[in-house]
């Protein structure tokens, strides 16, 4: 078996530069070998700040490099799918950012086109799944630790009114749902095993951009419900707690803890408080770890199509 899969990055995106690339290098099964930009001088770059060995000046260009096997695509929202079907035409793999697609009609369409290419891997990023600290929350939870779960509590927020900024244009799939608001939607979903049977939504829209700028919203489950909030004009801010019949959880910092401290969660239950620290760790290095391990073993990915798509009907449904 290779011992590392072979990747090229599509585009200097500071998702990319700033997170996932750092993070891939350091990994046991990611060799970053290309990265690729519309212009040629940004991605020789990020190749020389990465010791990166191929910069190369268009998108076209990384696929045709029959070396690569995988590629990791930080693209703006609206260019997702078809990039990523384009990969797969060209015989890659494909890890590519959330939200995977600006409608669930186009997340279906990937997923059609991806069984086309059955040898072929594809997965939305949503990387904080691969934590140590959502594994023990996920692990708490089913194993009823805190009880039965009745009720999720959330926010992710930041401050962001550059018209320019890409999360301020809706023909890029910008807005709050689509950019933050979907971890809220994830880990509810994924707390919960289920979809949401309804949902509420109180919303404002930017009277420039048209984006949604702070959304209110209950999903309501089978056994229970989930309330946050996402906002692009509102402080930097996260939170998630965890509420069964028997206990809560408090997570620290819920979706991008820093990858160079500990994190931190504090489980309350039989009059108890116990807190739990997980060591320092790169959720971005396990989440290439893992889909490149998926590749090198041919397994299924740890998040399926599917995923993506229910998570993207969600959205649609808060939004309409």
């Amino acid at each position: 078996m290779t011992t590392k899969v072979k990747w090229g990055i599509m585009s200097t995106a500071a998702i990319g530069t700033e997170h996932v690339i750092p993070a891939m290098i350091n990994s046991a099964y990611c060799d970053i070998q290309a990265i690729a930009s519309r212009n040629i001088a940004a991605a020789e770059k990020v190749a020389e700040r990465f010791t990166i060995p191929k910069a190369y000046g268009s998108y076209e260009a990384l696929l045709e490099d029959d070396e690569i096997e995988a590629v990791y695509i930080p693209l703006p929202n609206h260019l997702h799918v078809p990039w990523t079907i384009k990969a797969l035409e060209a015989g890659k793999h494909v890890l590519v950012e959330k939200p995977i697609a600006l409608s669930s009609e186009e997340a279906m369409k990937l997923m059609n086109e991806s069984l086309k290419y059955p040898e072929l891997k594809v997965m939305e990023a949503f990387m904080y799944r691969h934590h140590p600290q959502w594994v023990k929350v996920k692990e708490l939870v089913d194993n009823k630790i805190i009880g039965e779960l009745r009720t999720i509590q959330s926010s992710f927020s930041f401050f962001e009114d550059d018209p320019e900024c890409i999360v301020n244009k809706k023909e890029y799939g910008g807005g709050s749902l689509m950019d933050i608001g979907c971890y809220p939607i994830s880990i509810s979903r994924f707390l919960f095993n289920e979809e949401p049977k309804n949902v509420q939504a109180k919303i404002e829209y930017h009277p420039e951009f048209k984006t949604d700028t702070l959304a209110t919203v209950i999903l309501e489950f089978e056994n229970g419900t989930s309330s946050f909030f996402s906002s692009t004009l509102i402080p930097d801010n996260q939170q998630v707690e965890i509420f069964g019949t028997k206990g809560r959880i408090e997570i620290e910092v819920p979706f991008n803890p820093a990858p160079d401290k500990p994190a931190k969660i504090w489980l309350y239950h039989d009059d108890q408080k116990e807190e739990m620290v997980f060591s320092s760790c790169d959720q971005y290095t396990m989440q290439g770890d893992l889909f490149s391990l998926a590749i090198l073993k041919d397994k299924p990915v740890p998040t399926p199509l599917q995923d993506a798509i229910d998570n993207m009907r969600v959205i649609e449904r808060l939004l309409a």
